[in-house]
């Protein structure tokens, strides 16, 4: 969720700065550990690959996070990634070795390690691999191993196996936006040994750099450790989904800026949830709609300069706040069309305010107690009105008196 959220904010600020935005967020579908969980489950590859996929599309949905204009899977650009494979073996900078696999010669590639500022000679490799030239070499195609499922071998010249899981994204990202092209990401984690070697790989075959500019978002962590597998500490974007909603989720992530760390909990949470009814309680009492920006406007133009420097999210954000604040005190609903305007453009504000503001809420079961009380209150029988208000209350739900009639929402309780 970090690493799209991100994402999806750098595509939709390049999109609203009037950029032709090409966007390909490619699929790994086929590696080790996809093989083992298939072979366990009894499945078929593909029949894993699909219901993950379908479960990732569904948890970005509830993120916001929009589709990419492409989004290839491995498994359709095997021959993308032989071409490539050759290629690198005839000029020299690939090798098939006894074990069959196909490896790349890290000393044979000049710049190693220009991106993550890394010192080849003092680098080390846990691969005990005895069959490569150097330790520090990597698979650009894995032949198949004894039992594996068919499913999970091609057949190339090298004899059956599969890709490696660096040259997927070379032989797609170049396939599909150039031999060079303009930003390539991800998660900082990412930065090495993945990146250094796609950089490797991509240049050595084509003689010209790979990317302009590399983005890296900062590491998710938790109680300052970072969020892994290996130390149980991961928690999903469904687990996430069960405390709060997916918008919060959203807010709590672009609130901070993409490179820094982002430290997971279930404050930041529920902080994002009683930001949100902010902003949601203003557009409510003020009637805010979309309108269009006028960036001459000095919030706007606020607004325009945190995100053009290094997308500034955080400060953008606080452009936020400065607009409801200035629309509470003022009552004025262009401060309040411009907040959600602008959050508009940061994949937040979508909703109607009732819509969010009633978000997992019984509406059918809750409307009889309002009804009742605004019954109560019109007859001045106080006493009934508190009882039902703190009734209300049991039920996680906040009734706010106001000129527009009694107003309701989801109780947020903070930590």
């Amino acid at each position: 969720a970090r690493m799209m959220i991100t994402f999806d904010a750098i595509v939709r600020w390049f999109t609203e700065s009037g950029y032709d935005v090409q966007y390909v967020r490619n699929i790994t579908d086929i590696d080790d550990k996809i093989i083992a969980r298939a072979v366990a489950k009894g499945i078929s590859i593909k029949e894993l690959t699909s219901e993950v996929i379908s479960a990732m599309h569904e948890d970005f949905q509830s993120l916001n996070i929009k589709s990419p204009t492409v989004e290839p899977r491995a498994t359709d650009y095997i021959p993308h990634m032989l071409t490539m494979i050759e290629t690198l073996e005839n000029k020299g900078f690939a090798y098939q070795s006894d074990s069959g696999d196909v490896n790349f010669s890290v000393r044979k590639f000049p710049n190693y390690g220009k991106l993550s500022g890394r010192n080849i000679d003092e680098l080390q490799s846990s691969n005990q691999d005895i069959s490569k030239y150097d330790s520090l070499d990597f698979a650009l195609w894995k032949s198949a191993k004894p039992n594996e499922p068919l499913d999970a071998q091609y057949n190339s010249k090298y004899g059956m196996g599969r890709p490696g899981w660096h040259i997927e994204c070379s032989a797609m990202s170049c396939e599909l936006l150039g031999n060079t092209f303009d930003i390539h990401g991800g998660g900082i984690d990412l930065k090495f040994p993945h990146h250094e070697n796609e950089i490797a790989q991509s240049e050595a075959a084509n003689d010209m750099s790979f990317a302009k500019w590399w983005v890296h978002n900062g590491f998710l962590t938790v109680e300052n450790q970072k969020m892994s597998k290996s130390l149980n500490n991961f928690v999903t974007i469904r687990d996430a989904l069960n405390i709060t909603d997916g918008e919060s989720l959203r807010f709590a992530i672009i609130r901070t800026h993409y490179r820094s760390n982002f430290d997971y909990s279930v404050k930041a949470l529920l902080d994002a949830e009683k930001s949100l009814e902010t902003f949601y309680m203003t557009m409510h009492m003020l009637d805010a709609s979309q309108i269009d920006i006028d960036w001459n406007d000095p919030h706007a133009l606020k607004f325009k300069n945190a995100m053009d420097d290094d997308i500034n999210t955080a400060n953008a954000i606080a452009v936020l706040f400065e607009l409801a604040n200035i629309a509470n005190k003022q009552k004025s609903k262009y401060h309040a069309d411009l907040m959600k305007s602008l959050g508009m453009i940061l994949g937040i504000l979508e909703s109607t305010p009732v819509e969010w503001l009633h978000r997992g809420l019984d509406h059918h079961h809750i409307e009889p107690f309002i009804a009742a009380r605004s019954e109560a209150k019109l007859l001045k029988d106080y006493a009934r009105s508190d009882e039902i208000r703190k009734k209300l209350l049991d039920l996680g739900v906040v009734v706010k008196d106001t000129h527009q009639g009694p107003m309701w929402y989801k109780q947020i309780v903070t930590l």
